[in-house]
């Protein structure tokens, strides 16, 4: 395969929502390049795009997938991603190593919801961005309205390169506004017929030509003295100028499709080569402290991970973009974060199942490799002499949660292996193992999300696996202070136990005045790992209690605050004071005083006025004004207190505190309420106080278990 240097090598990201025919685009753009000598269908499960079996399954895209064509002397990397929001980790990692956005919008939906979930993350990452409307042979393509929409939702840098003559049923004509020319493909797609601009468009054609070339003529300050002089552009001007706006984030050129007719995908391509944007015209990639990593082909080797994937008998692929330098077949590499020295034994260009090998990459491409050790998505690999640490993608945080568990319990250990390797392949998937709630718990972006998770899980390894609800992280406190003493006496011959323990616990906060019932002789102030704090005061005087059993008193204590008595959660801000007891001179040991400690807590704890407290999270849900009503209702439903409202482009931004027992149904309802229209965001607020007959049916709960075990 022919080496192409770093000003000819283009990589391009299809995005877009769900059915807006990224997968057919890909598969076209390969057929034209003849990478492919017959186009394959969604429909049929035939596309080098979409080759897992979930995806034949599911007839859409659920990893993103690399691809690539050779057009006129340029090389273009493709990645086709998926549409929906719970595949988004396979979106943002595509995003970050690519060079131009090309977002697809339906000719009949314009701007879906997927879209502009997609597009904070383009606009985030400030990608040049390609759009196109496809479908234009759609009954119902609306080609006016979508620009509109794109206007209203991504800005004025909106400018149309193309627009459709015929659009719907007979659609087979185009006027290409930077070549003023009519393009007339065939019936059955391909090389399109290049005619002059019929009189019926002329006047339509040269006024969006004209806007064309003022947009293009904005970006530089030397284009734009050349417009004053001439009046106009000519084609290669007006070329530059569109570069230099894609770049600065100021156009987004518009072009025409029928993807599944095989129809402007060649102009397309085109425009790829000629006008986008190549890595080395790009802002370099960062380190983690900041310093910029040059894309110079003499530089030295440095090599950024995106994606990890593990296929059945070949093993792990690690999926990379070179960011300076040359990397070979052969070369070892230096991986600081994952430690030690990697080999590059072979090297290839993916498309989808197929690996193509090459002997080398040049700084710009982008490639995979096999069975790596110990690198990772996120990694960087180096050259010797050359020490840099990208900086990571950052991957949202989960918005939904279940429980797993092996179906047969044999399989526990190996679950716990396999999720590690999933989690390996899908950052956005994390797997908590939870000593307090005793689950294994998933995190994911959606029920769609975890559902593919379940199918890979019974599919792909071969393992049954039930979804539980997970439990919630209570805590306990108490709301007023209580005394409470206990005796512990044990003889069944020998020597007995005896300990006995007077106690006073109060509720803590910052602040609090100091202890004024006793005279405390030492303070300990213990921050607890579940959050929350302990203060346990040594009040004892006169030796009623002998000071090495302090610890022990102090011990029994913490265990009882680690299975809290009202529903078995963890204890937290709670004032301990030890003011007196009894001890024997033979019977008297640890033990004693731990199980003393333990069971006067206990009860002063059940005299204190008990309080349960839930996780709490800040909720920010973001949709059209028409829908707050319909959002405001769901919130409050569960237990959420709205806490502002606010606007952002047109669409209501409702804020709320919303407990985590509601959460996870919250945002299932949320989405089939909004129809996927609201995004929504999660952050941990605090512990607050669970309303008073959800802790008395939480604490009957608890004491049935307990007692039944």
């Amino acid at each position: 395969m022919k080496t192409y240097d770093e000003k000819h090598i283009k990589n391009v990201v299809l995005l877009g929502a769900a059915k807006s025919g990224k997968t057919t685009l890909s598969e076209t753009m390969l057929f034209e390049a003849g990478i492919i000598s017959k186009r394959g269908t969604v429909e049929e499960a035939n596309t080098v795009s979409d080759y897992h079996e979930i995806e034949y399954e599911r007839g859409s895209s659920v990893y993103a997938t690399c691809l690539h064509t050779e057009w006129r002397d340029y090389k273009i990397n493709i990645i086709d991603t998926p549409g929906l929001e719970d595949f988004i980790g396979e979106v943002i990692s595509s995003i970050r190593v690519c060079d131009t956005a090309l977002l697809l919008l339906h000719a009949q939906y314009g701007v879906e919801v997927g879209t502009e979930l997609i597009w904070d993350y383009v606009d985030k990452y400030r990608k040049p961005t390609i759009l196109a409307v496809n479908h234009l042979d759609n009954e119902e393509a609306n080609f006016s309205k979508v620009v509109d929409d794109a206007k209203r939702i991504l800005g004025p840098a909106v400018t149309i390169m193309q627009y459709p003559v015929n659009q719907g049923i007979g659609f087979n004509s185009v006027i290409d506004l930077l070549k003023m020319t009519m393009y007339r493909f065939p019936a059955d797609g391909g090389k399109p017929e290049k005619l002059p601009i019929p009189d019926s468009e002329k006047e339509r054609a040269e006024q969006l030509h004209n806007e064309l070339v003022e947009k293009a003529a904005e970006n530089d300050d030397t284009l734009m003295e050349r417009y004053f002089e001439k009046g106009s552009l000519d084609e290669d001007e007006m070329r530059e100028g569109l570069k230099i706006g894609m770049l600065q984030h100021q156009v987004f050129p518009v072009f025409c499709l029928s993807a599944k007719r095989n129809m402007g995908s060649g102009r397309l391509m085109g425009f790829i080569d000629n006008v986008a944007p190549s890595a080395v015209e790009m802002p370099p990639e960062t380190t983690e402290d900041g310093q910029p990593v040059p894309c110079d082909p003499d530089g030295p080797a440095c090599l950024f991970v995106f994606k990890t994937l593990l296929e059945p008998h070949i093993g792990r692929l690690t999926f990379f973009k070179v960011l300076s330098g040359e990397v070979r077949a052969g070369m070892e590499l230096m991986n600081e974060k994952g430690g030690g020295t990697e080999r590059l034994n072979q090297l290839f260009i993916a498309d989808g199942k197929n690996r193509n090998p090459v002997d080398r990459l040049r700084s710009g491409d982008i490639g995979c490799t096999l069975k790596l050790k110990s690198t990772l998505t996120n990694h960087t690999l180096n050259d010797k002499s050359f020490n840099a640490q990208v900086d990571p993608i950052h991957f949202p945080p989960p918005k939904v949660r279940t429980a797993i568990e092996a179906r047969n319990k044999t399989d526990d250990e190996k679950l716990g292996e396999v999720l590690a390797e999933i989690h390996m392949e899908d950052p956005t998937l994390e797997i908590e193992y939870n000593r307090e709630l005793k689950q294994v718990i998933l995190h994911g972006q959606g029920d769609l999300h975890l559902a593919v998770t379940r199918w890979r899980l019974e599919n792909i390894y071969k393992m049954q696996v039930d979804y539980l609800p997970a439990k919630i992280p209570y805590r306990e406190t108490i709301q007023k202070p209580a005394m409470a003493n206990y005796r512990h006496k044990k003889q069944s011959g020998g020597a007995g136990q005896f300990g006995e323990v007077y106690m006073k616990i109060e509720p803590y906060y910052e602040g609090m005045p100091p202890l004024k019932d006793f005279p405390v002789r030492d303070s300990e102030e213990i921050e607890l790992s579940w959050g929350g704090k302990l203060v346990f005061n040594n009040c004892i005087v006169g030796g009623a209690i002998d000071a090495r059993f302090l610890p022990s008193i102090l011990k029994g204590v913490m265990e009882k605050m680690q299975e809290g008595p009202l529903t078995g959660s963890y204890v937290r801000d709670v004032r301990v004071s030890v003011y007196d007891g009894k001890m024997h001179p033979v019977d008297s040991n640890d033990i004693s005083f731990k199980i003393a400690g333990m069971m006067a807590f206990r009860e002063a704890f059940h005299q204190a006025a008990p309080q349960l407290l839930e996780p709490v999270y800040d909720i920010e849900t973001t949709a059209p004004d028409y829908m707050s009503g319909d959002i405001m209702s769901e919130l409050q439903s569960r237990r959420s207190i709205i806490t502002g409202m606010d606007t952002l482009n047109g669409n209501q931004v409702i804020k709320a505190r919303t407990p985590q027992a509601e959460l996870d149904k919250l945002y299932a309802a949320l989405r089939n309420t909004t129809q996927g229209k609201a995004k929504i965001k999660a952050l941990f607020a605090e512990y607050a106080p669970v309303p008073m007959d959800v802790q008395r049916k939480l604490s009957e709960e608890y004491n049935k278990v307990a007692v039944s075990s």
